[in-house]
């Protein structure tokens, strides 16, 4: 017997807050071929929904419940938080039939003592949803953090570096649902055909606005599945990723050092604009992230990349001054990529940051090394930690006096909300630019 969406959802949850799973591959993993389009957009809207609102709907739970949260079993909690969900933020289901599907859940998943706990806290929240949902707004930290879901801890620090309006813009942008983007490969079409082959299979489709080589797509069901995909003619990546690539803008027949490139969307976006010729050295600690790459560059008829299982914070001597041009895609706490990959604000602590800096600042130093003389240096982070970013790069400049920010002003279109080009880096918020949250910054080796 088929499972119903919301029994998938709950699977779904479980490998994502229990297991560690990232939210997209465990959705891809569960979700049915032969489900409808209707079901598998409830599965979606349910995992990220109450991914996006854990924390204000477990404190909506907390009100009523007689039992604390982290007493109860993870099936128990998951269960109650896929109803409040539906119950507090879905218009289109009836409460009762949240109720009813979680208790139904609660009876496949748990003994028979629970069915009556699940059912009494769902009504319980039904019945007095106004009130329970109230917040006080007396501590603006706590009730930023609760109303939408963040960490208290990363709510406090931007607070502090960006003020209370910038944050709770933040806050809100990290939960709305991105759209699909998608990178055009010149190698094998043109944006303008690629746009109008998709409008002509039913897709709406608008132009990125910073990146030449981005298209929205607005109702990209199952665009993975398309002739156009399997043949090489596009790959999914945000608008942010593709402007890495744009900004160094390597020149074909060079050697590129792709530092820390698992999956390979920014290496073979490199390819691309180098016409395939050249030479992209693309490397990775993971064996699996190798395997991307390369299934990877055969979809898109790429043949410059060699792949090398290498831990970029060791040097490897056979590349001192010898690359053109060097990308350092940091490993990074990921804090711009929320709206995409909302597990991501429970799985991060405050000490991770300190973790990460130390690497990235050995990575920077160790790689830097392999550029010659007037070769690009590009530095990149899917972050909004400034530790982590415009710090880190500051740190590096005054450590390495042979490296200089140029700006890249004519290799991006660039807006109010969009600025610091000439400066040579750039900060994107997804409040500010709609894309993810990402750095980059471009430098010279001067001598």
């Amino acid at each position: 017997m088929a499972k119903s969406a919301r029994e998938i959802a709950l699977n779904i949850l479980v490998d994502v807050n229990e297991k560690g799973a990232y939210s997209n591959i465990a959705i891809y993993k569960h979700l049915q071929n032969s489900m409808d389009k209707r079901d598998e957009n409830l599965v979606r809207e349910i995992v990220y929904g109450v991914l996006e609102n854990r924390l204000y709907i477990d404190y909506i739970i907390g009100k009523v419940s007689k039992i604390k949260l982290k007493k109860l079993s993870a099936l128990i909690l998951e269960i109650l938080r896929i109803g409040v969900y539906q119950i507090v933020f879905m218009d289109r289901i009836p409460d009762s039939a949240a109720v009813n599907e979680s208790v139904n859940l609660s009876r496949k998943y748990s003994h028979k003592g629970t069915l009556g706990y699940v059912n009494g806290v769902l009504r319980n929240i039904s019945r007095n949803k106004e009130e329970l949902i109230k917040i006080n707004k007396n501590n603006v930290s706590e009730y930023l953090s609760i109303k939408y879901s963040h960490p208290k801890w990363i709510v406090d620090r931007w607070l502090k570096e960006y003020g209370e309006k910038f944050t709770e813009e933040l806050c809100i942008a990290n939960n709305q649902k991105p759209k699909l983007n998608i990178r055009v490969n010149i190698l094998k079409t043109s944006r303008e055909d690629l746009k109008e082959r998709l409008i002509s299979k039913g897709y709406d489709v608008i132009e990125t606005k910073y990146s030449y080589y981005g298209l929205i797509i607005e109702n990209p069901y199952r665009i993975t599945e398309l002739e156009e995909f399997k043949k090489g003619y596009f790959t999914i990546q945000d608008e942010s990723s593709m402007l890495v690539s744009q900004i160094m803008n390597p020149e074909k027949d060079s050697l590129v050092v792709d530092a820390c490139s698992g999956p390979g969307g920014k290496a073979t976006h490199m390819a691309e604009i180098m016409n395939n010729k050249g030479k992209i050295i693309s490397r990775d600690v993971y064996e699996h992230k190798i395997k991307l790459i390369e299934d990877s560059c055969e979809r898109l008829g790429i043949d410059i990349i060699e792949t090398q299982i290498q831990d970029a914070s060791v040097i490897d001597e056979c590349l001192v001054n010898k690359a053109d041009y060097l990308l350092i895609d940091a490993p990074c706490t990921g804090f711009g990529l929320i709206r995409r990959r909302p597990e991501i604000k429970w799985n991060r602590e405050e000490k991770d940051i300190n973790n990460l800096t130390s690497i990235q600042e050995g990575i920077l130093n160790t790689c830097s090394k392999y550029l010659k003389v007037g070769g690009i240096l590009i530095y990149s982070t899917c972050t909004i930690i400034s530790e982590e970013n415009i710090k880190m790069i500051r740190n590096f400049l005054k450590d390495n006096k042979d490296f200089k920010l140029i700006g890249f002003k004519e290799l991006i279109k660039e807006d109010q909300n969009l600025s610091g080009t000439e400066n040579g880096y750039i900060q994107l918020f997804p409040n500010i630019s709609s894309t993810d949250g990402f750095f980059i910054a471009k430098m010279k080796k001067i001598n």
